[in-house]
């Protein structure tokens, strides 16, 4: 049974989806309606600093992500679907899957470059055209593998797991989420 039908407010929400799919904007209006905090997994598998991120190693990655998990409430969002974050998927009290389409995820990887590079808007790491072309590369991936994988791997949280595949469909759950609180 979904969350709202317990008519709880959920207090462990994780995103997943690929590149540019919105799940950082989602997390962002989750975290502040609800006033939980959120959590990119990009930050958990990179240590931020100013000198350059650091990729921490999968001790300290696990550690940091269990940190979280084991928190009263979070938002987690993130692409990444392997054996590290499983249990991301099983706390959670609603799993909001972001399958926007393959090519408005061009556009925005698009947009968000060229945003980036005139600084109106921010990211964690620093633009360039290596990660640009990255991105589609990622892209691409997660249609092939990463998205099959989820599917395969995470089916028995069908009762908990929310598709999106259009903005009408967010806001609509954004809807029933808030009309429940």
């Amino acid at each position: 049974m979904c969350y709202w039908m317990n008519e709880r407010k959920p207090t462990k929400i994780r995103i997943i989806g690929s590149v540019a799919s919105g799940k950082t904007t989602l997390a962002k209006q989750l975290s502040q309606t609800f006033h939980i905090p959120m959590y990119e997994l990009d930050n958990v598998v990179w240590e931020r600093q100013q000198s350059g991120d650091i990729r921490r190693t999968d001790q300290e990655r696990e550690a940091c992500l269990h940190t979280i998990v084991d928190s009263h409430s979070w938002i987690i969002e993130g692409v990444h679907n392997e054996g590290w974050v499983n249990n991301t998927f099983k706390e959670a009290d609603i799993i909001i899957f972001l399958d926007t389409s393959y090519s408005i995820r061009q556009y925005r990887i698009v947009k968000r470059f060229v945003l980036q590079l005139l600084r109106l808007e921010q990211s964690n790491y620093t633009p360039t055209f290596k990660i640009f072309f990255k991105m589609f590369k990622w892209n691409k991936q997660f249609e092939q593998n990463g998205k099959p994988n989820f599917k395969k791997n995470f089916h028995f949280y069908s009762d908990k797991t929310v598709y999106i595949t259009k903005s009408q469909q967010r806001k609509s759950l954004l809807t029933l989420i808030n009309k429940d609180m």
